[in-house]
């Protein structure tokens, strides 16, 4: 049976195909629409879904529940928006028309968390700006039954405030928190921790509602001390906004512990992208899950996963659009020994938010002038640092992270030890958002290992290959459009 999964009429839209309990692609719908974060589906997309996975769907599970999403939009004060919440009809406006079946939002980010991992029993903590109604979820995981324990709802929502805070210094709500999360490195947050703390957040019991807020962040806080508009003064906002988060984020573990007695965590929600945060819950469990979409566009496979109600074998993250191969890695590492950089695009495109090899922007990442580089090529703030990818049996020798924990999906950072010998990777505080690369994981993989054999250093630099605004290549077509706008050659 064919089952596809969507996440979509919202933002960030994204399809997931099943055959029987088998996950076999995922793509969010911007990498064949070339808009970033399209809210909406494609007919690119869908029927390249159905030409290569099977065929049209016989069922599809949407991510959330349309009526109870109309409830609190009327709530909200956006009016009675049923015909835009009508998804048979929507779905029916692309060709489609089979049965729909439907789960509530937050139980889809729960699904498609648990069931991915390898963990039989686990605490699931959803965190995001708005489901329907709920904004935080704590949920039990034991065998096959996913079971929610603990719920907070709107309009107290951490999501939405720190969407709301970036905002306030400028940037894009619900696309550009991970610059605010970057610029957080070069603040001084003792500056407005307390002012932030004491202006928004509201301490509640924890079997109520645990962390609330004075004010309604749903439009936004532009109104909040409006005479800090310096560049300095963005950085320290942004740093002070990142140490509530963290503040709030510790109270939320501790008590998802309380609620769920596990050694191991799931984080799931758009606030599960908090590379700088996530590293804490390590405190509190042994073992933490993070798949590499966590955010609207994961719910696409966690839809479905509410139905099957089964864990799957998690097959990676490399899930969509396939290139295929045409370049060796040897032609790939003498054209980097020599010129440094290289764009990289070639089998299966990433599912998720960061390039993890198949279609990534690599580089020497020992040079001085590399980060610059990047930067510029990638139309970003020049102060801005990329990821490294490691070979894992190396990345303790580096970084400071225990010997054998995984970082496959950079969804962590940790402090570099030598940040003078790889200043391209490492943030302002000392950081990097790190990349581990196992053995046996396919083609980017042997690509290090050779770059290893023949230079010694046992990482490349590895961001996203697009431009700022834009998605990632995905085709051919746009690969060679890549190299025709910038002049830099892909290899795939």
């Amino acid at each position: 049976m064919i089952t596809w999964g969507i996440s979509a009429n919202s933002h960030n839209g994204a399809l997931a195909v099943f055959s029987d309990n088998k996950l076999v692609f995922a793509s969010e719908t911007e990498r064949f629409s070339g808009k970033k974060n399209d809210p909406h589906l494609n007919l690119d997309l869908i029927n390249y879904a159905a030409q290569n996975f099977g065929g049209y769907p016989q069922q599809i599970c949407w991510y959330e529940k349309p009526w109870l999403k109309s409830l609190r939009q009327l709530r909200a004060g956006q009016g009675w928006l049923w015909s835009e919440n009508n998804i048979k009809k929507y779905v029916n406006s692309y060709g489609l028309d089979p049965k729909i079946v439907y789960s509530q939002h937050h139980h889809s980010h729960a699904a498609a968390g648990y069931y991915t991992s390898k963990f039989d029993d686990a605490c699931v903590l959803v965190i995001d700006a708005i489901g329907e109604f709920e904004t935080i979820s704590i949920w039990q995981g034991q065998g096959k039954r996913l079971k929610k324990i603990w719920s907070q709802w709107y309009p107290d929502s951490v999501g939405l405030w720190y969407s709301a805070m970036t905002d306030r210094i400028g940037l894009k709500a619900n696309e550009e928190e991970y610059i605010l999360m970057g610029m957080s490195a070069y603040g001084d947050s003792d500056k407005f921790t307390d002012a932030i703390l004491n202006d928004f957040v509201l301490w509640n019991e924890p079997e109520a509602t645990a962390i609330g807020f004075k004010h309604n962040l749903h439009r936004g806080c532009r109104w909040w001390r409006p005479e800090l508009q310096t560049e300095q003064h963005k950085f320290d906002i942004a740093a002070a906004t990142q140490r509530v988060y963290e503040i709030i984020f510790r109270r939320l573990l501790q008590q998802a512990q309380r609620f769920v007695p596990s050694k191991n965590i799931v984080l799931m929600g758009g606030c599960a992208l908090n590379c700088v945060a996530n590293k804490i819950a390590y405190e509190y469990f042994d073992n933490v899950w993070i798949m590499p979409a966590p955010g609207d566009n994961g719910s696409a496979i966690g839809a479905v996963l509410t139905q099957k109600q089964t864990h799957i074998d998690w097959p990676g993250p490399y899930l969509g659009y396939d290139m295929g191969y045409h370049t060796s890695n040897q032609k790939i590492v003498d054209y980097l020994k020599t010129f440094k950089i290289c764009g990289l695009a070639r089998g299966r495109a990433e599912f998720g938010p960061r390039a993890l090899g198949n279609r990534s922007l690599i580089a020497d990442p020992r040079g001085p002038n590399i980060k610059e580089k990047v930067n510029d090529i990638k139309h970003r703030e020049r102060f801005r640092p990329f990821a490294p990818a490691i070979l894992a049996e190396h990345a303790h020798e580096f970084f400071d992270i225990p010997r054998g924990r995984d970082s496959s999906y950079m969804q962590m950072v940790y402090r570099c030890r030598r940040p003078d010998l790889f200043p391209a990777i490492v943030h302002h505080d000392g950081t990097s958002r790190l990349q581990t690369v196992e053995k046996g994981s396919g083609q980017f993989r042997e690509l290090l290992e050779l770059w290893y054999a023949e230079t010694g250093c046992p990482m490349l630099l590895n961001t996203s290959l697009n431009i700022k605004g834009q998605p990632m290549v995905n085709t051919l077509d746009d690969a060679e459009l890549w190299t025709e706008t910038y002049g830099l050659p892909i290899l795939g």
